[in-house]
């Protein structure tokens, strides 16, 4: 890259500094070794974000929160999970480590997280509290090393057991049928479509990959690799990570968050919900579930409908012409047809829900 263009990348273009934004400069090795993996502790850890961001967490997260909160508040071992309501913006990642592995488990990444190594610690410390100036939080992750990172991952544990664990088989379903779809996208089409459509507040214009929320920082990847890690619990926020020597970590909104609520989606301007009424409430959700393929079971989770409603439904709109069903392995994932997509951009955009479970977000966290 010349110098001029390393200028207008640092200062925001092809974006104007209307917001602030993350800037990450991809270089090719970088870029041809995107890989996507799932997070069991980053779900967790968003989680708890979400709690702090919102007093009362919106739907679909409404009743999860609700309980998320009670165990926060009755369970005395999860007492060190506090320090993450009282992190900056910009903090050590250690404390939400990259996966290592493309699926791993939460006991396989509390295992890292314990044996994090103290040179680690200190590197990632030396970078964010460069004057040495640490939060009294964080002090003891210096002075006590492996008694904090003990301390940590106990209240993680207990905080999984009783707010994530009855979930997680529904969300482990969703998240893999996430990664099953972005692995097909990445080797059909390459890393450049996968990225160009991977979020609608994350922006491809190569080498550099845009993440517009309320943060302003630059970086330059080289010879490094690019991590693509969904979550649930992101309720549309992105986050960036580049502690890690080797890798660079992007994490965004996955589908199925609908998945956590024990109530349908509020509905909104339902008088004016023209999809709905041109061709019943059931098969608008499902046409407005399917701007993303998915399964029969993932769309019967998300909207709360018996699979044999969803077959039916399928069925109908496969007849008219407005879906199409496609075979992937084993599964059988079913997507918009051109009048389909026609349909939901054209009329059907008064309500509805999509697979992330979020529509015009505008909320962020780091």
């Amino acid at each position: 890259m010349t110098d001029a263009y390393r200028s207008e990348v640092a200062s925001g273009w092809p974006f104007p500094k209307l917001h602030p934004v993350i800037r990450i400069e991809l270089d090719e090795p970088t870029l041809s070794r995107t890989r996507i993996a799932i997070s069991p502790l980053g779900e967790l850890v968003c989680g708890l974000y979400l709690l702090r961001r919102h007093a009362e967490a919106p739907w679909p997260y409404t009743s999860w929160a609700v309980r998320a909160r009670e165990v926060l508040r009755t369970e005395p071992a999860t007492a060190p999970l506090a320090l993450y309501f009282q992190l900056p913006p910009s903090s050590p990642d250690f404390l939400d480590p990259v996966p290592e592995t493309a699926l791993p488990t939460f006991a396989e990444q509390l295992d890292r997280l314990r044996a994090t190594p103290a040179e680690v610690i200190a590197e990632q410390f030396a970078t964010y509290h460069p004057d040495g100036d640490l939060p009294e939080f964080l002090r003891p992750f210096r002075d006590d090393r492996q008694a904090a990172l003990d301390r940590l991952a106990g209240g993680l544990a207990a905080y999984w057991d009783a707010a994530i664990a009855p979930h997680w088989p529904a969300m482990r379903a969703a998240l893999d049928e996430e990664v099953l779809l972005r692995a097909r996208a990445l080797a059909a089409d390459g890393p450049d479509a996968l990225l160009a459509r991977l979020h609608d507040r994350i922006r491809w214009e190569p080498p550099v990959l845009t993440l517009v929320k309320p943060l302003d920082q630059s970086h330059v990847a080289v010879d490094k690799r690019l991590l693509l890690v969904p979550l649930i619990f992101s309720r549309g926020a992105l986050t960036c990570s580049t502690d890690h020597p080797d890798v660079v970590m992007v994490t965004y909104q996955s589908r199925g968050s609908a998945l956590l609520a024990e109530t349908p989606a509020p509905v909104t301007r339902a008088q004016t919900d023209r999809l709905a009424i041109l061709v019943g409430r059931g098969r608008a959700a499902v046409l407005r579930a399917l701007t993303t393929p998915a399964t029969t079971s993932a769309l019967a989770t998300v909207l709360g409908l018996a699979p044999s409603t969803i077959s039916e439904h399928l069925s109908a709109l496969l007849a008219a012409g407005v879906v199409h069903r496609r075979r992937a392995g084993r599964r059988v994932l079913y997507g918009l047809e051109p009048a389909g997509t026609a349909l939901v951009s054209l009329i059907g955009g008064d309500s509805g829900i999509s697979l992330g479970g979020d529509s015009g977000i505008s909320e962020f966290v780091s």
